[in-house]
């Protein structure tokens, strides 16, 4: 069992938009072909991969952010922008299928835009709390369970024979599927799909004491990880 201790990055851009104005439609792009377009009146409305996204504006420096799946809510962030509009803070919380949560604060810089909400935001750090834990387990013989964690994408069951596996978890999504690869005997790569498009990989490295494992996640068309994540052995 590890417990992790440092890691998730949730998006590298959080928001891009014209000069905002009441009823006037925001898009918000958290990575490449995964961009919502709403108005932020604090309303539910269709958003990516069969969720629902609402945007209440608060104040002149404060918005929450709800995302939803068939009425449960699966995440909510309240950003909040600092007074030189250089700097966004969101105070982050996951839900998972059993109504637990995990909160995670993370800190965001301006790299383009010049005031207000509208921009593009980057981070790569965050604060998180302690008890998240990532369960690995043996499956079919030479395979692999992975449960658990921050990222329900990474409930996953499989064999590492360059297959095709679907998504099993609550929340994912038809057409989703998975493959995994052994790079070496501490080394593995999952490859992510939807509808036969790669989106993505995981990298998973075991360090050599055996004691650390840290999984890299790429987005596709994305230079940088999307989140660095690293888990001591319990």
């Amino acid at each position: 069992m590890l417990s992790r201790t440092f890691g998730l990055l949730l998006v590298a851009c959080l928001v891009t938009s014209s000069v905002w104005a009441a009823n006037d439609p925001d898009t918000f792009t958290f990575g490449p072909g995964q961009v919502d377009t709403i108005v932020a009146d604090g309303s539910d409305q269709p958003a990516l991969q069969g969720t629902t996204l609402s945007v209440t504006v608060e104040g002149p420096n404060n918005w929450k952010v709800m995302r939803k799946m068939k009425g449960h809510t699966l995440l909510t962030g309240y950003w909040t922008l600092s007074e030189d509009g250089k700097t966004l803070n969101d105070a982050y919380t996951e839900y998972a299928p059993d109504g637990s949560a995990s909160s995670v604060p993370y800190v965001y810089e301006r790299t383009a835009g010049s005031s207000g909400f509208p921009g593009t935001w980057d981070s790569e750090s965050e604060k998180v709390k302690a008890g998240i834990e990532l369960q690995i387990q043996p499956y079919e013989g030479d395979g692999l369970s992975f449960n658990g964690g921050p990222d329900a994408k990474m409930a996953k069951r499989m064999k590492f024979d360059g297959n095709d596996y679907p998504d099993l978890s609550p929340n994912g999504d038809a057409g989703s599927a998975y493959s995994g690869r052994r790079v070496n005997e501490r080394s593995l790569e999952i490859t992510e799909k939807f509808k036969g498009k790669i989106t993505g990989t995981r990298q998973i490295e075991l360090s050599r004491d055996l004691k650390t494992l840290t999984v890299t996640v790429r987005l596709v068309g994305q230079s940088r990880p999307k989140s660095i994540l690293v888990y001591d052995r319990e």
